[in-house]
């Protein structure tokens, strides 16, 4: 693939000077991560998933300081960004792993977490996730440009650019966003009909199809482009086509742990939730094993000239766009960090093991970042990843005589810093990018982050001390999926009852795909992943090949019809987000014995038909504004710092 670092120009140049890390920029910034936080985290227990939170950051930015404090600098509008997507992250990390403290707590009449306990925690998986990734930038960012495309670093640069440059390009990025607001809104929010729409096969029992309808999916999927959704696609068949219809035919009547009711029994949402996730968990374990040993070479070289910064004096002869953190300081703060997480009570490990966890979280933070450059943050599989880090360490701490309350809780300690190290790295090379295009200063951007993990990490535990003395963890209101998944594989091996097959089936699927030059991670994410997810970043990758597959018109017209569409379909992503944060905050806000979010639900739903059919017609508005862009002459030289493939 061609690399494309030494033509690209940033949107402001390099010897240009604005506004950036301002006091402005950090106090919206640090509000911003701490709102994200809290509503991502209540939105994570309830349904099992997060928002990205960099583009509603980034939109939030432009409103605040462009059209009401009349400032005009789009640095500081990305350095919000940045600062604030840090609390989404680390509360992703976080409710996928430390719910089951909570819920031990309970089972057990023992004490729950402090809040100190909980802040440090995530300080010590936000820093280490943020410093990993400083060394790593070069390599993955900029040598990698255009090739790793970061699809929603890449569409929150165009929205910041869309902000700054106005015109056509503008209407073009707010008019996917308000399209996208809208329909969520009257989706998710009034329910007017369901954002996610699926079928079981009865002649095929075990198997399932369906999609989901919602933009930011069908966003994602035509940033991505063809190949990449067809290989999450190809993921998705393999486990809801095969492997559940496989599993209902010779299961019968079995019970078959994890699973507690018979195989014949089961919903193919059933099967999946109890076995495929093991599988895929171990096609993403092999993925991740294999991409770090493929990009060792990549690494070397990465920390070999990052290390020739130690006799580098001059700094300031570098450009302001190549400047990243002394590593000296870097080094140092990764030690402080290591030492934290060996005086932490909540961690009982030597300072031994608190080297093993800086390692283990190297390695992760190396794949997180590859990964989201591939398929996003939206998609990216922490809880496969803690998954993996859970087994190892439970089967370590088993080994040596760590057993009991205090090894279950050591590992599930250890599986936070390693998830929250996982979703930060992905997010801070998304925020990488979005400076990468549009001229950032990357040592501002990564001393920004820093400061949206202090702030989220300080808020996070009272958000789960709240959430938790409200509904307890595990209930209907939240039933906390993932750390109830993560509680399971500790207990399991802790009582040698893991279903080890099940995640050897994974390994040994993800090394078939490896024999035949397939890519594994996106296939293995696809196979992790409900079907509906990836069949939605299908349809949107299509919608990419159908622009680009057009014929009877030049080149530049052709240009013009994709990136207008790029332009759209980050929109989309903005709008969700957006409305998705909204949506969060009415669920917390009670109201008549309910939640405010409740209150707002129509009494009536369109159901599966008029899911197809608003389905349908966001597609159709696609194809609209791609012809728009055939029509006005949009063309590369006009969409400063658009990455493209």
């Amino acid at each position: 693939m061609e690399n494309k670092e030494s033509s690209f120009k940033p949107y402001i140049a390099a010897d240009q000077v604005v506004p950036e890390l301002t006091a402005t920029s950090i106090v919206l910034g640090v509000i911003l991560a701490i709102i994200f936080g809290a509503a991502n985290a209540y939105l994570g227990l309830r349904v099992g998933m997060t928002i990205s939170a960099s583009i509603p950051a980034a939109v939030i930015s432009m409103g605040v300081i462009r059209f009401i404090m009349k400032k005009d600098s789009v640095l500081e509008n990305n350095m919000v960004q940045t600062i604030g997507s840090a609390g989404e992250s680390v509360a992703a990390g976080a409710i996928f792993t430390l719910p089951a403290l909570f819920m031990w707590a309970q089972e057990w009449g023992s004490a729950e977490p402090s809040l100190i306990e909980i802040s440090l925690i995530c300080l010590c998986g936000g820093f280490l996730g943020i410093l990993f990734m400083i060394p790593l930038r070069q390599a993955l960012i900029v040598k990698e440009h255009g090739v790793l495309l970061y699809p929603e670093g890449t569409a929150c640069a165009e929205v910041l650019l869309a902000g700054e440059t106005g015109g056509a390009t503008a209407s073009t990025v707010f008019s996917g966003l308000g399209i996208a607001a809208v329909y969520k809104f009257i989706s998710d929010g009034l329910g007017l009909f369901p954002s996610e729409i699926s079928w079981d096969i009865p002649s095929y029992k075990g198997a399932a199809f369906g999609t989901s309808v919602l933009p930011a999916l069908l966003g994602v999927g035509y940033i991505c482009g063809l190949k990449v959704s067809a290989y999450m696609f190809a993921g998705g068949v393999l486990s809801w086509l095969a492997l559940m219809p496989a599993i209902a035919s010779f299961g019968g009547n079995s019970v078959i742990f994890p699973g507690t009711i018979a195989i014949s029994q089961m919903t193919p949402d059933d099967i999946w939730s109890n076995y495929i996730r093991y599988i895929g968990a171990g096609a993403v374990a092999c993925g991740g094993i294999l991409s770090l040993i493929k990009s060792l070479p990549l690494i070397v070289t990465t920390f070999r000239d990052a290390m020739k910064d130690f006799s580098v004096k001059e700094d300031h002869v570098r450009l302001r766009t190549e400047q990243d953190m002394d590593m000296k300081v870097v080094g140092i703060l990764v030690l402080i960090v290591i030492l934290i997480i060996w005086l932490v009570p909540a961690i009982p490990v030597s300072l031994f093991g608190a080297f093993l966890i800086a390692i283990f979280g190297f390695f992760f933070s190396t794949v997180s970042a590859r990964i989201v450059g591939l398929i996003g943050s939206s998609n990216n599989p922490v809880s496969g990843m803690t998954i993996a880090t859970l087994l190892f360490t439970t089967i370590i701490f088993k080994a040596s005589g760590n057993v009991g309350h205090n090894g279950m809780i050591a590992a599930i300690a250890v599986g936070s810093i390693i998830a929250i190290i996982a979703a930060i790295s992905g997010d801070t090379s998304q925020d990488l990018k979005t400076g990468y295009i549009v001229g950032a200063t990357p040592r501002k951007q990564q001393i920004g982050e820093l400061y949206g993990v202090i702030a989220s990490a300080l808020a996070i535990g009272g958000v789960l001390y709240l959430l938790n003395a409200a509904w307890g963890y595990g209930s209907a209101q939240l039933p906390a999926p993932q750390a109830g998944l993560m509680k399971l594989v500790v207990e399991g091996v802790m009582g040698g009852n893991l279903p080890w097959g099940l995640v050897f089936i994974g390994i040994f699927i993800a090394l078939a795909i490896e024999c035949l030059g397939i890519p594994i991670m996106p296939v293995a994410v696809g196979m992790y992943l409900p079907v509906q997810t990836s069949a939605a970043i299908m349809i949107g990758g299509l919608v990419r090949w159908v622009v680009e597959s057009r014929k009877n018109v030049t080149d530049k017209q052709k240009d013009g019809m994709i990136n207008s569409a790029l332009l759209y379909s980050s929109g989309f992503i903005a709008g969700e987000g957006l409305v998705g944060i909204l949506l969060a905050v009415l669920a917390i806000i009670p109201m008549g014995g309910g939640t405010l979010g409740d209150a707002i639900i129509l009494p009536f739903s369109l159901g599966k038909i008029g899911s197809i059919i608003f389905c349908a017609l966001l597609v159709a508005s696609m194809f609209f504004y791609a012809n728009k862009g055939k029509k006005n002459g949009v063309d590369d030289g006009e969409m400063k710092g658009e990455v493209t493939d």
